[in-house]
């Protein structure tokens, strides 16, 4: 479980490092973009190895209810990350879509997993997403929402998008996991 905690830290560490110690960040310049992406692809391998070594204990199995709901927050969370890009009218509805998103993500995966590791993993990056949004709120000014006009064209991508981007995601699951589709 060390590992696992190591991994969870550490993303909250790099993430949070700009917002905790600005002056030392900018010090780094445009280096120490590639520091904090080392840490965080570290950091994701930390978690994706702790997690499948961590033991623990053992509260609920993933119904086949829970893995229903833990999938449409994932598509909703998908959309969120296609919204922002996009920029559609969800985008400007939102302050973070896709740190909101990301908040889903975890909390979706916390419904069909109940064990130990997946509270540290799952628990601790929904933590990091809500702590990062507060945060964000308290530091920096509350930019411009997208303006419109907002196609429904737009719209339909993203959601497509998000969509296709559930099936890839939940095809990769399956073979590296548990298949989140399936018993």
């Amino acid at each position: 479980m060390l590992i696992l905690i190591l991994g969870v830290a550490l993303w909250w560490g790099a993430h949070l490092f700009k917002r905790i110690a600005p002056e030392r960040r900018a010090a780094m310049g445009t280096g120490g973009r590639g520091i904090v992406a080392g840490l965080l692809l570290l950091s994701v391998i930390l978690m994706i190895w702790g997690y499948r070594v961590a033991d623990g204990a053992f509260f609920w199995g993933p119904h086949p209810a829970l893995k229903g709901i833990n999938n449409l927050l994932m598509l909703l969370a998908l959309y969120l990350f296609a919204a922002d890009g996009m920029k559609t009218r969800m985008a400007a509805h939102l302050r973070h879509p896709q740190l909101t998103g990301f908040a889903l993500f975890a909390a979706a995966h916390l419904l069909p997993n109940g064990d130990m590791p997946s509270f540290v993993l799952f628990g601790g990056l929904l933590l990091w997403g809500l702590v990062e949004m507060a945060v964000l709120n308290r530091t920096t000014p509350r930019p411009a929402p997208p303006a419109g006009p907002f196609p429904v064209r737009k719209e339909a991508m993203a959601a497509v998008g998000a969509v296709a981007a559930l099936m890839i995601v939940g095809l990769i699951h399956g073979w590296i996991g548990p298949n989140p589709f399936g018993a």
